[in-house]
């Protein structure tokens, strides 16, 4: 591959776009936490990385104490701690969790049930992966606060 070309192939975290999230999850409205999309589709946010991957991979930056309630994707999702300390949470209520720092790794199974909160005193930041080339549909249970409708549009709204 040339050299040129090669940049196209580089993405920058300080160039990013943010995560559009109204555009496929309704009546989302994240408090603290926002996504940036590396490779791979998240609604209609374009990512900087392009092609078909057969992965999406992002980044999510929280503010202390904020995080993502208790959703699930049809596919497994794969968190990488970059830094900070979190607690990430799962079952039917949220009810088992595990803290995790840096470069420690959860992956979670298809469909189930998972959050996470960052639990230290600074911003910190996750590498989220998930199969596929795009974020796809994502449910919320009925117990979470940000969901009137508990499920979401496809990925591809």
């Amino acid at each position: 591959m040339a050299t040129q070309d090669m940049h196209t192939t580089v993405a920058r975290f300080a160039d990013l776009e943010p995560i559009d999230y109204s555009s496929f999850i309704k009546n989302y409205r994240p408090d603290g936490t926002q996504g940036y999309a590396l490779i791979g589709k998240a609604g209609k946010t374009k990512p900087p990385i392009g092609g078909d991957h057969g992965f999406y991979m992002g980044i999510n930056k929280v503010s202390p104490g904020k995080g993502a309630p208790l959703h699930s994707h049809p596919k497994p999702e794969v968190f990488v701690v970059l830094d900070g300390h979190w607690t990430f949470f799962w079952g039917e209520n949220g009810e088992n969790e595990v803290n995790l720092g840096p470069w420690d790794t959860i992956s979670f199974p298809a469909q189930t049930n998972e959050g996470f909160r960052n639990i230290g005193d600074e911003e910190g930041h996750l590498l989220v992966v998930l199969s596929g080339s795009e974020i796809g549909k994502v449910t919320f249970t009925k117990n979470t606060q940000n969901t009137a409708e508990a499920q979401t549009a496809g990925a591809s709204a």
